[in-house]
């Protein structure tokens, strides 16, 4: 195309403008060679994005989940050629298995040097393919605003997922037409175009929920991603169900509701929370895949359970259970058409009320009792539960809480309370790669900037990590970092001791004192070794305006009483 157009702009430039036009406000990433023309694009228009330049890419799209989890928007992170593609790629994984819309922009080499080994050369769209639900490297740049509309339409409708787009370094530099930068703004958010349940349907799922005996609705991610809380909370209360969730749908309700019995399975889950599960005669999965952790290895419910599933993704129904009614759906349309069917029928007939707040309130009441117990306790070192309690005692009622998924997620997600439905509860239970959590809190932070932020982690992926507590100073970010520090990677020396004879092979690390690596970025730190000082230090360092961290030495897993099942048995 020629460089002399009327009307025309670089492709650069028609990327920045392209992302203005979907709303985007952040783009989380890291510059590089390849990546000139696009940050000279950012440098020169006037746009309202702002850039957080981050210390690794992963850590960028790690912050670009959060923020779509949070806000609602897709999350845009970006990154060089070569190496930075590859870092990226763990993020984006994440977020397309946890349904999470979050675009990755790689700049690329020259398409004009593809195949001639130039320095960086990678095949992107190779790479990504199997990790994202759609991506492609725009050949040319006439073709780039009809490639991000397409990644924009992918990553928002049917299913939500991740997308990434290679921007070669001479489609950036070459020119595009003006009239074709043009946005579709149902696609700016999530989720787009939502997909209405079949009426026969749901009328089935209505008969089989009435004529159950012991119904229980167990809630993946998908209910609060399709905002559908208030049509749970009305469907629960009239019919007087329990509910239960995975750790990803925690917030459909909030925690202190009183039909709801809180995580269940076994990350997260007690014998009090499955016992509810096993009683149940009539399971209903709503936005839930039921994989392996939230049914424990699909023995909760037992095979034979009676089974409604509901998901937006056709997929996932069938895969583990046989669905006596299938609704591949929105979950918020789909409970407003159940809770329609019920309106109807109210004052024709009696509905039937199960009595899932008594059976929520017994479940949650031994649960609890036996948490007191351990949370009390000034044993030293810390036990978890103490720190948890702490937390619940001094949580501000809009708090975010990322959590990685090694030692803090079991214990945050079965014992944290959180008074408020709505995403609240962060932990990236895909592929539970360590290193999220300090990165996610970023985020978070920046889709919710009025809320505290909280990142809990442990000292492994504090590893992982720990250069993003810079950029938390730079931008002065208001976020608590706590670190629960036992010198080992605690997950998978717990898993050595229940299964493989206490055979501790190459677990643990060097004992670090993290307050004081923090305070060496800048970040005003507190190392905790009383159980006494818990509260106190998490009281201090949710006071501050600033990025804190509190450094507290707790007692490892492997010695430890956490709420998973293969250990507790």
């Amino acid at each position: 195309m020629s460089t002399d157009r009327p009307n025309a702009v670089t492709g650069a430039e028609a990327m920045v403008r392209m992302l203005q036009g979907y709303g985007v406000r952040h783009v989380f990433g890291l510059c590089g060679d390849t990546s000139l023309p696009f940050y000279d694009a950012l440098y020169r228009l006037d746009h309202g994005i702002e850039h957080v330049l981050t210390r690794d890419e992963r850590s960028a799209a790690y912050m670009a989940d959060a923020y779509a989890r949070v806000s609602g928007r897709v999350g845009v992170c970006e990154g060089p050629s070569g190496g930075g593609a590859t870092y990226i790629a763990p993020g984006l994984v994440e977020a397309n298995e946890s349904s999470i819309p979050i675009l990755a922009i790689n700049s690329d080499v020259s398409t004009a040097s593809a195949g001639r080994y130039p320095l960086t050369e990678l095949d992107q769209a190779g790479l990504f393919r199997p990790l994202t639900k759609w991506n492609a490297v725009i050949p040319s740049a006439d073709m780039l605003p009809r490639l991000v509309r397409t990644a924009f339409r992918a990553m928002t409708t049917g299913r939500p997922g991740a997308a990434h787009l290679g921007l070669p370094i001479d489609v950036q530099k070459a020119r595009v037409p003006e009239e074709e930068i043009w946005c579709d703004a149902a696609h700016a958010r999530y989720p787009a175009w939502p997909a209405a349940p079949d009426p026969v349907a749901v009328e089935a799922a209505v008969d089989r929920l009435l004529a159950a005996r012991r119904p229980l609705i167990v809630c993946g991610g998908g209910v609060v991603t399709a905002g559908a809380e208030g049509e749970l909370a009305r469907l629960a209360e009239r019919l007087d169900l329990a509910v239960a969730t995975t750790i990803s749908g925690r917030g459909s309700l909030a925690d202190s509701h009183a039909n709801l019995i809180g995580v269940v399975g076994s990350n997260g889950g007690v014998a009090a929370t499955r016992a509810v599960v096993e009683d149940a005669d009539l399971v209903v999965f709503i936005g839930c895949r039921a994989g392996s952790v939230t049914t424990e290895r699909w023995r909760f419910p037992a095979p034979g359970t009676d089974i409604i599933h509901i998901d937006v993704d056709p997929m996932v129904i069938g895969a583990s259970y046989p669905a006596l009614v299938a609704i591949p759906a929105d979950a918020r349309l789909t409970l407003a058409a159940i809770n329609h069917v019920l309106d109807r029928q109210t004052g024709l007939t009696t509905l039937p009320r199960f009595g899932g707040a008594d059976r929520a309130h017994i479940a949650k009441q031994q649960k609890f009792l036996e948490f007191k117990a351990l949370a009390d306790s000034s044993d030293r070192p810390i036990r978890p539960e103490r720190v948890v309690a702490a937390l619940n005692a001094c949580l501000p009622d809009d708090a975010i809480v990322v959590a990685d998924p090694g030692t803090p997620c079991p214990y945050l997600s079965a014992f944290l309370v959180m008074d408020r439905p709505g995403r609240r509860f962060i932990s990236n239970r895909a592929h539970g790669a360590l290193g999220y959590s300090l990165s996610a809190a970023v985020g978070a932070h920046y889709a919710r900037p009025d809320a505290k932020c909280i990142s809990v982690m442990g000292d492994g992926s504090f590893g992982f990590t720990v250069g993003e507590l810079e950029t938390t100073v730079r931008k002065r970010l208001p976020i608590t970092f706590i670190v629960i520090a036992n010198a080992t990677y605690g997950w998978i020396k717990a898993g050595q001791r229940s299964g493989f004879g206490e055979r501790y092979y190459s677990v643990d690390f060097s004992e670090t004192d993290h307050a004081a690596v923090a305070q060496a970025f800048g970040v005003p730190a507190q190392r905790i070794v009383d159980p006494d000082d818990v509260l106190p230090a998490l009281r201090r360092a949710l006071a501050s305006d600033g990025p804190t961290l509190v450094d507290i030495v707790c007692q490892p897993l492997q010695e430890a009483r956490a709420p998973v099942s293969e250990w507790i048995a």
